[in-house]
């Protein structure tokens, strides 16, 4: 099973501004996190991002919140409740008792995009939480475990063992980046070799 840059949606949780000095490898997981943002906003990959009580923990990084179509606040540890889900599921046109049934009916959003690849900080907390909800909603969900920190190692890899044990795929910045790619062929090779470089 490979990830497909078509049906791909790309969520960054709580990058923000006083949180991120606290993560272990606070600078590499910064770094994932632009490399996926900025190669999803090229390949047109929706890109969402969360932030957590911003007057209390700062802002989303700005250089990541450009990169996203919605950034959402909430107060909540998982985004799912306060309104991620409705982003990220298509919604169907409304209409009439005469309109179409609603498997033929067309989406409102982009695409139907049922691969979510998922990043963010804490990854025990904000991330956990939001990610065990998608699967929850029977939605597919990628972490991306190299662009993903906590303050501690532990807590971070028990995120990574919890999520797996759910049915969550762990995978890598450069694993996302080639499978959006596919081939040496694709018309974004050059420009994402330089980004990882």
């Amino acid at each position: 099973m490979l990830l497909n840059q078509e049906s791909s949606q790309l969520v960054l949780i709580d990058y923000q501004e006083k949180l991120m000095p606290a993560i272990h490898e606070a600078d590499q997981v910064f770094r994932n996190a632009m490399i996926l943002a900025t190669l999803a906003r090229k390949m047109r990959v929706p890109v969402y991002g969360t932030e957590h009580v911003p007057d209390k923990i700062g802002g989303f990084i700005p250089e990541l919140a450009v990169m996203c179509k919605a950034t959402m606040r909430k107060t909540q540890f998982s985004a799912c409740p306060e309104g991620l889900t409705d982003l990220l599921l298509p919604k169907p046109n409304a209409g009439n008792a005469r309109s179409l049934p609603k498997h033929l009916q067309k989406s409102t959003t982009d695409s139907d995009r049922p691969s979510i690849v998922i990043a963010g900080v804490e990854a025990h907390v904000c991330l956990l939480q939001t990610a065990l909800d998608l699967l929850n909603d029977e939605m597919e969900v990628w972490v991306v475990t190299d662009a993903c920190g906590s303050r501690t190692e532990r807590n971070r890899d028990a995120a990574f063992d919890r999520l797996a044990g759910n049915g969550a795929e762990l995978v890598t910045t450069e694993m996302v980046v080639f499978e959006w790619l596919e081939s040496a062929e694709n018309e974004h090779f050059k420009f994402a070799l330089d980004l990882i470089k």
